[in-house]
């Protein structure tokens, strides 16, 4: 690295432009002309990456070098191309220290197939803290909540209780998000922007504000911000991750990233087995005992159904 060069995190992005975050300032970047010329299937630069870069005269600057990444939270770019050979990987954020996915225990209900989609990505992307919101437990009382999730509780994945209303848990989660980057998202209607708020003044309404935007123009032109935290660490702003068709996970690599499984698959008579009808099925004989719930696995043969119909061999 030249005396001139500096190594910054890419905290937005938007339309070419990255402004990343070194020292005690931002610099609006773009990407030096030998980086574009990069053959990829996805992003060469995303949100979370770290980059070195150059400050020019003007005040603007020069993204020289991108990083490795230690890990990237990534799904199928929505387009007429996935499920083929063409299909693109769109990355939501690199380098995340931690996901935290945000459910409603009420209004909307909350989905089980869906949280599994979203801890499927999570763990396909080696993310080494996964977390799981339940927000307006005031809606259904604090028992029915724990009986909503406390599936996920006995799988290993922590669960905050929360309640905007009756400022319940909000000090937990703040704790949780603290030094830490953190991708923090969830379905439409599940109360995130309160919840934000209630977390730190104004951040609510600034992720808020992003989306919106997002969501008004096409997946092509994607933007993306960090949002710092006044206790230390950032929010990943991450719209669109309510649609998720988990990217890279081959059918017969996902009993993987069912944690529960895990201790189990290595028992199955079958190398291959897709824990249905095979003699000596280990995860079968789990469910039958009872240490993985029938509704998990039914979870894994649905998605396995969904990702068999679209791989490309």
């Amino acid at each position: 690295m030249s005396p001139s060069e500096q190594q910054g995190l890419v905290i937005k992005t938007h339309s070419g432009f990255y402004t990343v975050f070194s020292g005690d300032r931002s610099v609006i970047c773009q990407l030096r002309g030998t980086l574009k010329q990069a053959d990829r299937k996805t992003e060469l630069c995303v949100l979370g990456d770290h980059v070195t870069f150059e400050v020019l005269s003007d005040g603007s600057g020069v993204i020289s070098a991108i990083h490795p990444r230690s890990r990237s939270l990534s799904r199928v770019e929505p387009s007429a191309y996935a499920g083929t050979a063409a299909e693109r990987q769109q990355i939501i954020i690199a380098n995340p220290d931690q996901a935290v996915f945000v459910f409603a225990a009420a209004k909307p209900t909350p989905n089980p197939r869906l949280v599994d989609r979203f801890l499927v990505a999570a763990e396909n992307a080696d993310i080494p803290s996964i977390a799981l919101v339940l927000n307006k437990i005031d809606l259904v009382g604090e028992g029915e909540a724990r009986s909503i999730f406390g599936l996920y509780e006995r799988i290993g994945y922590p669960v905050f209780y929360v309640s905007v209303k009756e400022r319940q848990g909000i000090e937990g989660l703040r704790d949780l998000l603290s030094s830490k980057i953190s991708v923090f998202t969830g379905p439409s209607g599940v109360g995130k922007t309160s919840l934000l708020n209630a977390i730190q003044s104004g951040l609510g309404q600034a992720v808020g504000e992003v989306s919106q935007k997002l969501t008004k123009g096409k997946h092509t032109t994607r933007n993306a911000e960090l949002f710092a935290l006044d206790q230390g660490g950032y929010i990943a702003d991450t719209p669109g991750l309510r649609t998720l068709a988990p990217w890279d996970v081959e059918p017969d690599e996902l009993d993987a990233y069912y944690l529960e499984f895990r201790p189990f698959i290595e028992h199955c008579q079958f190398s291959d087995c897709t824990h249905q009808s095979e003699p000596g099925c280990a995860i079968c004989a789990a469910v039958e005992k009872g240490q993985i719930s029938p509704e998990r696995l039914d979870s894994y043969h649905r998605l396995r159904e969904e990702l068999e119909a679209q791989y490309v061999y």
